[in-house]
């Protein structure tokens, strides 16, 4: 796939989940450099729409929200608040973790951890990952010089609107970034069996919480039918074994 954003072959060892960040079993890491040419391609539709503000990123699928994380890192002069929700009650602390390390307290709390780490074992992998987490914590020090990035996490069916307004409360989104349950690894968990098409289900469900000129980035596997009569679709590539697909709700 030709990137036209992340072109930059740009070391991301820093990142790694399982480094720093917190992954989880049955839950594999987005790739990184793909996450930023998505989010930017996203920027780059609200740039076209006349909007330039820092924008509200928000998952409904979050599992871990590692990407989300990162992405804040990476981007972070353009972000005002990330937030992440999931069906997945276990998976909601690992979200938490990693959306914690967005604050000097989490990434101070990362550092001990794996300083006690390395103490115990002496092993090179916690060496590296300390390094690593010494550099973040430079970042982010720079970073909320100049602002902070609010944070929420919280559990809540992306296929139930209704949770979804209950949870966000006024705040709505500007660019939500959805890696749709697919594959070996996960999969959807439909409370409600009536339900035959989840991916349309979930956009009917962003629907009130997105915010003007909101767009919707689903990433999903090359098979699946990611379409909505109340969105149209602006750009579609794909990568891989997955496909990319960025919708406006419209006609």
């Amino acid at each position: 796939m030709p990137y036209r954003y992340a072109i930059e072959k740009t070391d991301y060892s820093d990142f790694a989940s399982g480094c720093v960040f917190y992954g989880a079993p049955g839950h594999p890491a987005f790739p990184i450099r793909l996450a930023s040419e998505i989010y930017q391609a996203c920027l780059a539709l609200r740039v076209k729409g006349g909007l330039t503000s820092r924008c509200v990123l928000y998952d409904p699928v979050c599992g871990g929200a590692y990407h989300l994380s990162v992405l804040a890192y990476l981007h972070w002069e353009t972000i005002h608040s990330v937030i992440g929700s999931d069906v997945d009650k276990e998976i909601i602390a690992t979200a938490e973790r990693n959306i914690g390390l967005l604050t000097l307290e989490g990434v101070e709390t990362r550092i001990q951890k794996i300083e006690g780490l390395f103490h115990a074992y002496g092993k090179q992998s916690h060496k590296s990952a300390l390094a690593s987490a010494l550099r973040l914590r430079d970042q982010l020090l720079t970073h909320t010089r100049y602002h902070t990035i609010n944070q929420a996490v919280f559990c809540a069916d992306a296929l139930d609107a209704t949770a979804l307004q209950n949870h966000l409360g006024d705040v709505t989104a500007d660019i939500v970034f959805a890696d749709i349950p697919y594959g070996m690894h996960s999969r959807w968990q439909i409370a409600d069996t009536s339900i035959q098409y989840p991916i349309t289900h979930m956009l009917s469900s962003l629907l009130p919480v997105l915010a003007e000129g909101g767009i919707v980035a689903v990433a999903a596997d090359k098979s699946a039918q990611v379409t909505h009569p109340l969105y149209m679709r602006v750009e579609r590539f794909q990568s891989g074994k997955r496909q990319v697909i960025l919708l406006k709700p419209g006609q």
